[in-house]
């Protein structure tokens, strides 16, 4: 039964050379692996625009621009890491405010075993619904391919 709903803000960065971010994140409370959009979970007081920013800095240390919104979830998504949430996700084109020294990698994500979360860069003609491992996430890497 669900019992809360979860609000989550994710950027969708698509530098210069048509290569997406992502992040890759191991989850160590069910030891699953998974790949996914930067961002996180909406703080009491806080708009979404802010959240990303905010996550941003966080996460890869940067100041980021909100460029566009992309989408936000207009279905029924249950939360794959506790049953009682229900998932409502925003999605926001952004662009970094300072050069990113992160690499390119298409293929497996890949990084030391200390290391909880990881960024890389796709190629666009590598990038698809199936390289991310979250329902919405696979829903909004689609509709970018549609859309650019």
């Amino acid at each position: 039964m669900i019992k809360a709903i979860n609000l989550r803000v994710y950027g969708v960065l698509v530098n210069d050379k048509k290569q997406i971010l992502v992040s890759d994140e191991r989850i160590y409370y069910n030891n699953q692996e998974i790949t996914k959009f930067p961002g996180g979970g909406l703080e009491l007081g806080e708009g979404t625009i802010d959240c990303i920013i905010r996550e941003c800095k966080e996460e890869i240390g940067i100041d980021v621009e909100v460029v566009d919104h992309l989408y936000t979830t207009d279905f029924f998504q249950q939360s794959a890491f506790n049953p009682e949430h229900q998932i409502i996700s925003v999605y926001y084109l952004i662009k970094p405010l300072e050069t990113l020294d992160i690499p390119v990698n298409n293929g497996s994500a890949v990084y030391p075993e200390e290391v909880s979360e990881n960024f890389r860069f796709i190629d666009w003609y590598y990038f698809n619904e199936d390289v991310m491992t979250l329902p919405i996430d696979k829903k909004v890497a689609k509709l970018l391919k549609e859309k650019y």
